[in-house]
């Protein structure tokens, strides 16, 4: 039997280790992919320390990797349009009977030296894109941008808010831009965030440890507020601190991912100012072509996304230097 490294997460203990495993076959509608790139995200670490649970999965233990790109290796019968050695992006999840089911949480991902995934999720990519770069348009990418043009419904000159400019967060900046949104606030505690921010196209940054914050927002857009604010911190305070600086019918959009109870302090100024509060999880099936196309075409500049690029065999490391924030990194990358 032939066998692959992959990075597996033992669920109870949680514990990730590389291991050799059956490499994969294709069955009928899939291909196998040979990844040749995969992004470390934070879904991962809240995987490993238990803060995302797999509602899907089958037993107790999983590769991880939902950000995958590498090229066709095998078809499986029935499969008609691929063949072997295009370059290809993987969707971060399947449609199996109505159901979404994510790679890498509820089935094998891409944190392997080879990769199954269903023909309907495979994207071809051009050859000028970087397999690094595409790797991470399913979810670093695609996540932000299906937030804020379908769940956040951003219009042009709506003022917004970002709060946390990590790995979506300095990605939904440059995509708030090309949606014409203005101005763009970036609020995150540390000043290199806010840096980036700046860099990637933010119209103001603000410390959101700052007491004057609200007055600066309220300045910031004439008066008015934040028509749409988005949450990739993933922190409590960030939602009460989103809310007092809302627009009437302004809308907070939550992506990042947080266990804790979900409260309005004041309801009577939610419901008087008629506020919105809408959750947002991954992207849909025509958000991924639209991101590829978008940055083979020059509109969006990926290249300053990728943090670093490491060795399959290290992903146990390099969860640890995401963990501590080491270097401050947008994406982290693995090649088997």
């Amino acid at each position: 039997m032939e066998t692959m490294l992959a990075a597996r997460l033992h669920l109870p203990s949680h514990t990730l280790s590389m291991e050799q495993v059956p490499k994969p076959v294709p069955g009928a509608g899939e291909v196998l992919v040979k990844v040749e790139a995969a992004g470390v995200c934070l879904s991962d670490v809240h995987l490993i320390d238990g803060g995302l649970q797999p509602q899907l999965l089958e037993g107790d233990t999983v590769t991880l990797g939902h950000e995958v790109s590498g090229t066709i290796a095998e078809v499986g019968p029935d499969v008609t349009g691929l063949t072997v050695d295009d370059r290809v992006a993987l969707q971060a999840g399947e449609l199996r009977k109505g159901v979404v089911y994510t790679r890498g949480v509820d089935y094998d991902g891409g944190w392997a030296e080879y990769a199954l995934a269903t023909a309907e999720s495979v994207i071809r990519i051009p050859d000028g894109l970087p397999f690094e770069q595409a790797a991470i348009i399913p979810d670093a990418v695609s996540t932000p941008w299906a937030a804020i043009t379908a769940t956040g419904d951003v219009r042009p000159a709506q003022a917004v808010a970002v709060w946390g400019i990590g790995g979506l967060g300095a990605h939904a900046v440059q995509l708030l831009r090309i949606v014409g949104a203005y101005p763009i606030i970036a609020v995150d505690p540390n000043a290199a965030a806010r840096d980036r921010a700046v860099e990637f196209g933010a119209d103001l940054a603000l410390d959101s440890a700052d007491p004057e914050l609200a007055k600066k927002i309220k300045q910031a857009t004439g008066g008015t507020g934040i028509d749409v604010a988005f949450d990739f911190a993933g922190v409590a305070a960030v939602r009460e601190q989103a809310l007092r600086v809302l627009a009437l019918q302004g809308r907070l959009v939550l992506v990042g991912i947080v266990n804790e109870p979900l409260t309005i302090k004041y309801s009577a100024p939610f419901v008087v100012a008629q506020h919105q509060i809408r959750g947002h999880y991954g992207s849909g099936p025509t958000h991924v072509p639209q991101l590829i196309r978008l940055t083979a075409g020059g509109r969006l500049d990926l290249s300053r996304s990728i943090s670093g690029v490491f060795p399959l065999a290290e992903a146990p490391s390099v969860v640890d230097r995401l963990v501590r924030k080491e270097g401050d990194p947008i994406r982290l990358i693995l090649r088997p």
